[in-house]
């Protein structure tokens, strides 16, 4: 049986700030996100027409490489960043800013008339205002992310809201090294 707001017919569209994710389970799980259980809850049986991930680097670091392939082979268009400095903090401490929202609210405006649903996987408030000029237009609006770091203004805006660790296995395995 299909969740309730599910049709077989709907077309999906998910938009995945790994960035936010990655840190709220790093900072309350202690755990790695696994994005292609993210994806699979996200479409749910309904035609995905895109599911993109939006991930920040660090210019030079290589680090984050088999991450960003990962996603590309599990059904994510990756859309990159690099950190920006924004200005020397403290003690000569260098602040850098890298933020996908308003790429996240443009690439959903995109695609509005070939969506039904947009999934967002982010907690982040910020997105109230354009999520709701989704459901103006009739789209229905799904978040998933993490109960403890999304903003109650966010849950309270969307048709569903999942705790993402709720969904089938919504955490990678640790390596054996970590255990």
């Amino acid at each position: 049986m299909e969740p309730l707001g599910h049709h077989q017919d709907q077309r999906v569209g998910v938009f995945v700030d790994t960035q936010n994710l990655y840190h709220s389970a790093r900072d309350y799980y202690e755990r790695n996100v696994n994005f292609e259980s993210l994806l699979r809850y996200a479409v749910g049986g309904r035609r995905l027409v895109r599911a993109t991930a939006y991930v920040v680097e660090k210019e030079g670091d290589t680090s984050a490489w088999p991450f960003i392939y990962k996603l590309s082979t599990i059904g994510y268009r990756v859309r990159r960043m690099y950190l920006t400095l924004k200005e020397v903090g403290e003690g000569g401490r260098p602040i850098y800013e890298g933020n996908w929202d308003m790429g996240i609210a443009a690439d959903m405006v995109r695609l509005m008339p070939y969506l039904d649903v947009v999934v967002l996987g982010s907690g982040d408030g910020d997105f109230v205002e354009i999520l709701e000029v989704l459901m103006e237009r009739g789209i229905r609006v799904e978040v998933i992310a993490f109960r403890e770091t999304t903003a109650q203004k966010l849950i309270d805006a969307v048709d569903r809201f999942t705790h993402l660790p709720d969904i089938p296995n919504p955490f990678m395995e640790p390596k054996a090294a970590e255990r």
